[in-house]
């Protein structure tokens, strides 16, 4: 059987899924149709149920669980790793409501972590998460960063406002649930199973055979960053959380599920998240 898959070039996803789509491990009649793609498009994607599995944002799951559940692997949940509120002049304490802020889409968890934190900032504009740095330098407004630009906005002289991931965990207690896998309800629970365990596979795979070493597959798609950067990026998105949610995972997830019900207590969520 061949499954539609998408993920992000990023360091972290690449990672994850390359033994998987490089058939370094055995999927067994289990084939896939990969694409890469930015966690945006793939975001608009998984609303419209696009691909059998794919990653999102975890600020998108609201939308697609009656189509979607949540893998229990694969996930980048963790703890001082979250997005970035930043401008191109240190400030310090600023009144951000003033200003347009860019934000990388729509329905990203960088959306839902910097509407908790600042609630009553109106103007934005939804850019490509790699678009925002110049939106950013070139004076138009503030910008809430993500991946590889965490670790290099410093180096073109901007400046950060607000981490967003700490205020979550300031206020939450909890990891933050940045993006997940997800999978078609309709397909067969026996595949469901077998694509968690083999993504699962996967990483265990990465870190025992590519943990001191990155691949020509995560060098090729990482967008001409560093080794240093593609590493960094990797520690921080990869960790025991992407092989298992587990308890404190699920705990974090369903936390994300309560502030979204919160700004839209019409919403009804199914009680099935999670893949059993």
């Amino acid at each position: 059987m061949k499954c539609s898959l998408g993920f992000s070039p990023c360091p972290n996803d690449t990672f994850i899924f390359d033994a998987l789509v490089n058939r370094k491990i055995d999927s067994g009649d289990l084939s896939f149709d990969v694409v890469l793609e930015d966690v945006q498009t793939l975001n608009e994607w998984a609303i419209a149920g696009k691909l059998d599995i794919t990653k999102l944002s975890y600020g998108v799951l609201p939308l697609v669980l009656e189509q979607y559940i949540l893998l229990n692997s694969g996930s980048a949940l963790g703890r001082g790793v979250g997005p970035l509120l930043i401008s191109n002049k240190d400030q310090g304490m600023m009144n951000v409501e003033d200003n347009v802020i860019a934000i990388p889409g729509e329905h990203t968890t960088a959306h839902l972590l910097f509407s908790l934190a600042y609630p009553h900032a109106k103007k934005k504009v939804f850019l490509r998460y790699d678009k925002i740095e110049e939106f950013v330098l070139s004076g138009q407004g503030l910008g809430v960063i993500i991946h590889e630009n965490r670790f290099t906005y410093q180096d073109k002289g901007l400046h950060k406002i607000t981490d967003l991931g700490d205020y979550w965990e300031k206020h939450t207690g909890h990891s933050i649930p940045l993006g997940g896998i997800v999978i078609k309800r309709s397909l067969p629970a026996s595949i469901q199973q077998t694509v968690d365990s083999l993504i699962r596979e996967s990483i265990e795979y990465a870190y025992r055979h590519h943990h001191e070493e990155l691949t020509d597959y995560v060098k090729k798609h990482s967008q001409e960053m560093s080794e240093a950067v593609m590493r960094q990026h990797i520690n921080l998105y990869v960790n025991q959380h992407s092989i298992n949610l587990g308890e404190e995972g699920r705990t974090a997830v369903n936390k994300l599920l309560d502030v979204y019900k919160q700004d839209h207590p019409a919403t009804q969520l199914r009680d099935d998240v999670f893949l059993h």
